[in-house]
């Protein structure tokens, strides 16, 4: 594999490193072990600099660097990488995933091609004993890794985030578009606000991923009863959402966006331990020309910042600049 610009370009195009858990590829990791009968199993995803495991099965980290991953070995063709001993293989045998945690001895790695001939990561199956996978086993894995790219390619051309039901990101853009180019009106474009949970790592680490996930619907929902029809709103990344709010001046906005911290502030869920859910906010209203959607995001997230440096728990509106 030579291009690997064109293969990173088609991992973002996934839009899923960092993201969340969710139950359609841990499903696939614990069919690995019980079906291999291996201690541990990876969905990973090769980053630039990384390896990032969306989905993994007895393994503790969540990402390692990718010059240490078999995962980047295995990327390198499209065949499934399989070391039945690591410990005597010369690639491999200093490797701290060895010689450390989580003392990989056996490896079988498919890789994950996506529909463009790009191989974006392994599904992989580790073990802490030197075995002999069978032919049957890389078969099975082989499917299993299929599945993987099928749904990676489901989420990718979803217009709902599979978590929260809110658009996903890429709907939400399209939207964000639409209203950009309506070139040639007077006024208003409208108000963009980018929201962002307080703290959310804590929360992770602390009661742990499901819950985190639940905090995450939790504050969709919250948002979905205030906002109502008022604009098409989307999560766009991790613990981020954005609203767009069509022709709605910056007043109106920011009463909409103090009403949405009251309301998520308020929230008393028992999976944290009632713990107060705050959100930062930043708030751009735009009137045409806005120039490009990025330009208007960027000016959003540059006030969200800015909510997030001052204390958190406010939202901070400003007009886009003129072009």
């Amino acid at each position: 594999m030579t291009d690997e610009a064109g293969r990173q370009a088609a991992l973002d195009r996934y839009e899923i490193v960092d993201t969340p858990p969710e139950d359609a590829f841990d499903r696939i990791t614990d069919l690995v072990r019980t079906v291999l009968r291996v201690p541990m199993s990876t969905v990973t995803l090769i980053d630039r600099d990384r390896q990032w495991f969306k989905a993994r099965a007895g393994v503790a980290a969540s990402e390692t660097p990718r010059s240490i991953a078999f995962c980047n070995r295995a990327i390198q063709t499209h065949e499934p990488l399989v070391i039945p001993d690591a410990r005597l293989h010369p690639d491999f045998r200093e490797s701290p995933l060895v010689q450390g945690e989580p003392g990989v001895v056996a490896y079988a790695g498919v890789p994950l091609r996506s529909p463009d001939g790009y191989n974006v990561g392994t599904l992989c199956a580790i073990d802490v004993e030197r075995r002999d996978f069978s032919a049957e086993q890389i078969e099975v894995l082989g499917k299993l890794a299929a599945i993987v790219i099928d749904e990676l390619e489901l989420r990718r051309i979803a217009g709902s985030d599979a978590l929260t039901g809110l658009l996903s990101r890429r709907a939400l853009l399209s939207a964000i578009d639409e209203l950009v180019r309506g070139k040639g009106r007077e006024g208003t474009v409208g108000s963009l606000l980018l929201l962002d949970i307080d703290h959310f790592k804590a929360i992770n680490d602390q009661f742990g991923h499901p819950a985190g996930d639940e905090v995450l619907r939790a504050v969709a929902r919250t948002c979905g009863d205030v906002v109502g029809d008022g604009g098409p709103m989307g999560r766009i990344g991790g613990e981020e959402f954005a609203l767009l709010l069509p022709s709605v001046e910056a007043e109106e906005a920011m009463r909409l966006a103090d009403r949405l911290r009251a309301a998520i502030s308020s929230l008393a869920l028992d999976v944290i331990d009632r713990r107060r859910v705050t959100i930062s906010v930043g708030l751009s209203t735009a009137r045409h020309p806005v120039g490009s959607t990025a330009r208007w995001l960027s000016a959003a997230d540059a006030l969200l910042y800015d909510a997030k440096r001052s204390g958190r728990d406010r939202a901070v509106g400003a007009f886009l600049p003129p072009l």
